[in-house]
């Protein structure tokens, strides 16, 4: 593949290190990544190449000079420690447990010696997924499955803005990438980074990622209204001696613990530029219903809450939801009406509204969540103008990077994309052929299964993951697809049978443990070979808990001792050593 031609020159007509020039941009061995027109995305329109605008930079981190760090290091990552249980039965206590060694991966090309010493970094960046912020108190949550489905309710949902906090700020220590030094270009989010489609959500989590303060509550603004108040025993109630059914298993009271919940916080917001991919938990009420029901949209906002139903009528309801013979949510609504009856009174909130897939983008494009940048995080005016989620933009010299947006309007939670997405996909990797491309989206090949036509465009042709994987082994300058969905650590080879390759590299939840996010490298051997560097970040809260400590670091180290602890919760969503701390090679296309 030749390396001569970039991206703007190719696609934009525009010689790409020109225009970097003229604006006093700073390149990848200074940690700035660039976006294609940020204000005004290409990747979202069907014009000519010709006629497309020319790329611009994003605004330069405010962050002062870092220098290199000594490579590889450890420090901060699971390589050198990961949580680990230290008491052996009932509430299990975490502490420092030994890290995960890196492995080398081999299916797509055979790792050469002396490769460490003549690598060159390409790209770094960091990739947070399924942050799932949670408004613990929205009248439309599901918490009432749990009567069936125990894990369907999470004893620790009411801490997931201080637990993405403490991710921010462990992101913001690193000393740039671990294997290389080089500096970490950015952050991306797969998805599902709200968790009810609720603007409440939204505005929490656009704000922990920029940076400022924020408030976990909704509804009644001087206490908490929800399931762990409410004196039913299937749901952890931590203020209460009462003796429920997750302090029989061991949970402890913490006298106070609501009203830290939903206390302001500050989050100090990324030390560098991020972007953003929708899920399906962003686009859709509760991660799998359509929009279109009035009568729903007004419960999302009211006074009524279902808090407890009968175990069978839970079970009817969660195999509807997984089976998908609900996807406008029609059966939810008249589920809904029929227990009018067994509701309670919560506080009403116009904040709790859904948000519609344009208002998730103008979001992303307000000013005051701006941050780094860049401007929309990804997402432009030209998302708006268009209808779509799908971009492009510029990692590095030889990389660029694309989100697609793998989400069904037409209801389920797993995933497709359309024959017009599928078409700017290809389009958009031969107009960059000459660059590596990384792909980004929500959900992994296996999840998208969902061909359900979407209601904005019934006659459009729906496309499941085998459909992309074919298309992203056709082109040889694609070297990942990173995503999540799935809530599990896992790394996928996939093959051409004409040779072409690339990795599939998908990562865990941050509200299921381990919750983890991963930073990615991506290095020239200079031998034939590329590699893949995945490694593995917890939150920067200390392992070991202390129950008298709800201080805004106490709750993040709670969050994470809760997640483990929660019943009928996996115990194998860090995946196997492939899956966590690796080295992917493939061969240069």
């Amino acid at each position: 593949m030749s390396r001569i031609r970039s991206v703007a020159s190719n696609a934009l007509g525009v010689n790409r290190r020109t225009v970097l020039a003229a604006t006093g941009a700073v390149s990848l061995s200074a940690g700035i990544g660039y976006a294609l027109r940020p204000t005004d995305s290409q990747a979202a329109t069907t014009t000519d190449a010709a006629t497309r605008p020319a790329e611009a930079p994003i605004a330069q981190s405010r962050k002062a000079p870092v220098v290199a760090p000594q490579v590889p290091y450890t420090r901060g990552t699971t390589v050198a420690t990961v949580a680990a249980p230290r008491t052996g039965s009932g509430f299990r206590r975490l502490g420092d447990g030994p890290g995960w060694q890196r492995k080398v991966r081999s299916e797509l090309a055979t790792p050469k010696s002396g490769r460490a010493g003549r690598r060159t970094a390409l790209a770094a960046f960091v990739q947070l997924t399924d942050l799932h912020l949670i408004d613990s108190q929205h009248p439309m949550r599901l918490e009432f499955l749990r009567s069936t489905d125990v894990h369907a309710w999470r004893p620790h949902e009411a801490l997931t803005v201080p637990g993405a906090i403490s991710l921010v700020e462990r992101v913001n220590a690193l000393s740039g990438a671990p294997v290389t030094g080089a500096p970490l270009h950015f952050a991306m989010t797969t998805g599902d980074n709200t968790d009810n489609n609720a603007k409440t959500e939204l505005d929490w989590f656009l704000t922990i990622m920029s940076g400022g303060r924020v408030t976990p509550n909704s509804g009644d603004p001087r206490r908490y209204e929800g399931v762990q108040n409410s004196g039913i025993k299937q749901y952890w109630q931590p203020d209460s001696s009462a003796r429920d059914a997750d302090k029989q298993l061991g949970f402890p009271q913490l006298e106070g613990y609501l009203a830290a919940a939903v206390r302001e916080l500050n989050s100090p917001g990324l030390n560098i530029p991020w972007y953003s991919t929708v899920g399906n938990h962003d686009a859709m009420p509760l991660g799998c219903y359509g929009h279109g029901d009035s009568w729903l949209a007004e419960f999302a906002v009211g006074g009524k809450k279902l808090m407890s139903v009968s175990a069978s009528e839970a079970k009817k309801l969660q195999n509807a939801i997984k089976g998908a013979s609900d996807p406008q949510g029609h059966a939810f609504r008249d589920f809904l009406k029929a227990h009018t009856r067994d509701m309670r009174s919560v506080t009403p909130d116009e904040n709790r509204a859904p948000f519609t897939a344009r208002e998730y983008v103008q979001a992303h494009l307000d000013p005051a969540y701006r941050g780094l940048g860049p401007v929309g995080h990804g997402y432009s005016t030209a998302n708006l103008d268009a209808g779509t989620q799908y971009y492009s933009f510029r990692i590095a010299d030889d990389v660029i990077g694309i989100s697609i947006d793998t989400t069904d309007a037409g209801g389920h939670y797993q995933g497709s994309i359309g024959s017009a997405q599928l078409r700017w996909l290809d389009r958009t990797l031969r107009e960059n052929k000459d660059s590596y491309a990384i792909i980004f989206s929500h959900h992994t090949s296996k999840s998208m299964d969902n061909t359900r036509p979407d209601p904005a465009r019934p006659n459009e042709r729906r496309h499941s993951g085998e459909d992309v994987i074919a298309l992203l082994g056709s082109h040889r300058n694609v070297l990942a697809w990173v995503n999540g969905h799935i809530h599990r650590n896992d790394i996928t080879a996939h093959s051409a049978p004409d040779g072409r390759s690339f990795w599939e590299i998908s990562t865990a939840s941050h509200v299921d443990y381990p919750q983890l996010a991963r930073v990615i490298e991506v290095v020239d051997n200079k031998d034939g070979t590329l590699s893949l560097f995945t490694t593995c970040i917890e939150s920067s809260a200390p392992h070991r808990t202390d129950f008298s400590d709800l201080s805004q670091t106490g709750l993040a180290a709670l969050y994470r001792e809760l997640s483990f602890n929660a019943p009928g919760a996996r115990d194998d969503l860090g995946g196997d050593a492939k899956d966590r701390n690796t080295e992917l090679v493939l061969k240069k296309g």
